[in-house]
């Protein structure tokens, strides 16, 4: 058994903690070890943000412990209760999207995915770049090669669409896929790499990752897990990027006239004898263009096309034999690349009712001008897209387009404002907006607000296009439930700089500036990046200050001392949140805010207790808790009254009070029975084995 007190046994139990951020439970450890190694060194360390300077923390860790048994024992009790992310669960195992009914040739790329598959590893990992234009079929070989290799991969085959998505995002689409569940993944790309590696590490398992765009964007989705087999799928041949390059080109004739055969029977193929020459040409061998001509093969004019792209062709061709309505909607909708369409946003874009988008939407579907996604919901291919927007710049005018666009940025408004005020209707941060959009409580509203959340993001990209910057800061607000509920910082984080910006342009030193701040801070300060996240917060209080809103004031500062925990600045953490105390003070009984007054003290009470325990003045530590436990004991609140508790309780544990800290733990279980706070209560179940198992 590795000895706690090695060095390696520190950096890895400081590693593990940094990285087990993602919820409540591992943001309690962080602090609890920045309390614990400043009473080790005996005076404020920084905490660490890169490698090497966790490495610095351990070794002085390791330095101390060594000449202190009091302080090994310390370190020891703490490093049992720590345990690193979870690695997924067996039971799941992940599989691929469904291969097509009918393929056709391949021949020798399929032998290259079997040759290099199967080759020796020899330290070498196994990879392999599948690339080729648009609609030729890259994506489809994938999917079908890793289905004829199941046997090869007993833990599964997992599968990512890499479109418009930061590493970050698709780490965690992928870690999703293997059983991690959402509070264990790391907020951080290089702890989630790092997780997602040891996941692989001894899995037998394919990993396809379609639609990449470089090898920047993969890097970080790749292992050496001797097992594994990874599949980058791209248009174009990813320099720096070290895998067997298998080109995927056009159908050969012969090829082509099969996937045709396959696809509407030889008597139809007969009967389209006449016009199947005009096919071929104009689908130029690739598959997408084919299968989209199918349906159509009698339908066929000969002449030509002004697209030099067969992708594009085919969308030409399937357009012209639309119905008036549902050509209008192909268009309009696909104005922005909006990642998941449904009836209610297409609806919008054409001005017409959701169950007749619902209609046209299965109509373009059939047409092959959309793709259905796992959700049901629908997306356009890159140069379907580019076709349906070139076409409306043609025919609906600037007028007709910038129209569309603006009724579905307006329903996206509507519903981030509806549900956002459903999720937090006492929170003076909702939007104060009116909205039609309604939901039936709490839960769904955040639901809502996570289906949405990459067409939100879309949404604020198109209003700062517009320069409709009332639309841009409502939509930001709007997703604070989101931040606060259901995390997704990576996805919102390009959102909320877009949000602060304009604030910080068209709306300075209002209350809108001083929340759009705040709420960039807070997803800034998740996903680890606190030399960003400080200034965010500054500025959140200068706005607030200036604009009179004594609780948002007093809320930014309260944020620059939750801040300083993370960072392990203990004393700077509890002077702000005195300050906070004192900018409340301001609020009169008939003032804005008077209503929250206790419940804000409250908070700040336990904060400045746990700030007080990072600093080793646990007597003082205990008398803050115990006040606001008063508090939320009174109000029924019991989730704060459980990590109230829990404070209270690790607080009595350093030193070395079991008897006290027992019936604090136990009592916190019980308030959390019916909170579904999972981690929480494996924080509390793992200091409760430390107060009933003997050293």
């Amino acid at each position: 058994m590795l000895d706690p007190i090695s060095l390696g046994a520190i950096g890895a139990v400081l590693g593990a903690v940094g990285s087990g951020m993602a919820n409540e439970a591992g943001k309690w450890a962080w602090e609890s070890a920045g309390g614990l190694v400043r009473r080790i060194a005996g005076r404020e360390v920084p905490a660490p943000t890169t490698p090497g300077q966790l490495d610095d923390v351990a070794r002085l860790v390791h330095e101390r412990v060594h000449g202190d048994p009091q302080l090994a024992q310390a370190w020891a009790q703490f490093a049992r209760g720590v345990r690193a992310p979870g690695t997924g669960s067996r039971d799941r195992r992940p599989t691929l999207p469904t291969a097509p009914h009918f393929f056709t040739d391949r021949r020798q790329a399929l032998k290259l995915l079997d040759k290099e598959a199967s080759r020796a590893f020899a330290g070498r990992p196994r990879r392999a770049l599948l690339h080729g234009p648009e609609g030729i079929g890259t994506s489809a070989l994938a999917v079908h090669w890793g289905w004829r290799q199941t046997a090869r991969f007993p833990d599964g085959q997992l599968y990512a669409d890499l479109r418009a998505l930061a590493p970050e995002a698709v780490l965690g689409t992928l870690l999703r896929g293997l059983g991690v569940p959402d509070g264990e993944i790391p907020p951080a790309v290089a702890d989630r790499a790092d997780l997602f590696r040891r996941c692989l590490a001894d899995r037998r398992l394919l990993v396809v990752l379609d639609h990449a765009r470089s090898a920047a964007q993969v890097q970080p989705l790749l292992t050496s897990a001797p097992d594994v087999f990874t599949i980058v799928v791209t248009r174009q041949p990813l320099v720096g990027l070290d895998a067997l390059r298998v080109p995927v080109g056009p159908l050969e004739r012969r090829d082509a006239v099969r996937l045709l055969t396959d696809l509407v029977g030889k008597p139809a193929l007969a009967q389209a004898r006449t016009a199947l020459p005009t096919v071929l040409e104009r689908c130029a061998g690739s598959p997408y263009a084919l299968r989209a001509a199918a349906p159509r093969l009698a339908e066929t004019q000969a002449g030509a096309t002004s697209e030099s792209d067969p992708v594009q062709t085919a969308a030409e061709d399937s357009y012209r034999l639309l119905t008036p309505a549902a050509a209008r909607l192909y268009r309009l909708a696909g104005l922005r690349d909006w990642p998941a369409l449904d009836a209610p946003a297409a609806a919008r874009a054409a001005g017409i009712d959701p169950t007749e988008a619902a209609g046209l939407l299965d109509e373009l579907t059939d047409a092959l001008l959309l793709d259905r996604t796992d959700s049901g919901r629908h997306r356009y291919r890159p140069a379907v897209r580019a076709h349906a927007e070139r076409t409306a710049a043609a025919v609906d005018g600037v007028a007709g387009c910038s129209a569309a666009v603006a009724r579905t940025v307006e329903g996206y408004r509507d519903l981030a404002v509806g549900a956002a005020r459903a999720a937090l209707p006492e929170s003076w941060r909702a939007p104060l907006a009116d909205s039609p959009v309604t939901f039936p409580d709490r839960g769904a509203a955040v639901a809502g607000l996570v289906a949405e959340a990459p067409n939100l993001v879309q949404a604020v990209r198109a209003a700062e296009e517009f320069r409709d910057q009332d639309t841009v800061v409502l939509l930001c607000q709007a997703l604070w439930p989101l931040q606060l509920k259901a995390g997704h910082h990576e996805m919102l984080l390009p959102a909320l700089r877009t949000g602060a910006r304009t604030a910080d342009e068209h709306f300075p030193d209002t209350r809108v500036a001083g929340a759009l701040h705040a709420q960039l801070a807070h997803t800034l300060t998740e996903l680890r990046r606190w030399d960003e996240a400080e200034p965010e917060t500054l500025a959140a209080a200068r706005a607030e200050r200036a604009a009179g809103h004594i609780c948002g004031h007093a809320s930014a500062v309260e944020f620059l001392g939750l801040l300083r925990l993370r960072q392990w600045r203990f004393q700077e953490a509890y002077d702000r949140f005195d300050e906070a105390c004192r900018i409340l003070d301001g609020i009169g009984p008939d003032d804005e805010g008077a209503a929250d007054l206790p419940r804000a003290r409250a908070l700040l009470e336990r904060h400045r207790g746990r700030a007080l325990r990072g600093l080793g003045r646990r007597e003082e530590a205990a008398e803050r808790l115990g006040l606001a436990l008063r508090f939320f004991r009174d109000t029924g609140e019991a989730y704060n009254t459980a990590r109230t508790l829990t404070d209270l309780a690790e607080t009595h544990l350093d030193d070395g009070s079991t008897a006290a800290a027992l019936p604090l733990i136990d009592e916190a279980l019980a308030a959390l029975a019916r909170e579904h706070a999972e981690y929480h209560v494996a924080r509390l179940r793992v200091l409760r084995e430390r107060c009933v198992t003997p050293e």
